[in-house]
């Protein structure tokens, strides 16, 4: 860290600066990360009713699409919150070093 580092961010301060975003000490990935996230919770739940209607539009009720859909709708989300969390963990553990190495200064 440079001088100018340690003026942006002070016990005071801790909250990024805009100087901080444009020098990459500031991530964006965890943010979209969390947009993935809602969109793809929309799209599996979306998927899994448009089965179930589907089911009940051609008249026939079958089971195995009705269970389709709602397994895509109650599981889908489940794992892409596994999916997300996973990636998120990295950047977790980024920032824990990052206050772990704060703190010893």
């Amino acid at each position: 860290m440079t001088d100018r580092d340690d003026q942006t961010r002070t016990p005071r301060n801790p909250e990024p600066t805009l100087d901080d975003f444009w020098a990459f000490r500031t991530m964006l990935a965890p943010v979209l990360i969390q947009v993935v996230f809602w969109v793809g919770v929309l799209g599996c739940i979306a998927f899994g009713v448009y089965q179930i209607v589907q089911a009940r539009v051609d008249d026939s009720w079958d089971r195995v699409e009705v269970l389709r859909g709602a397994a895509w709708a109650v599981f889908g989300p489940l794992a892409i919150r596994l999916a997300c969390e996973v990636l998120i963990l990295f950047f977790r553990i980024n920032e824990t070093l990052t206050e772990i190495r704060n703190k010893l200064k």
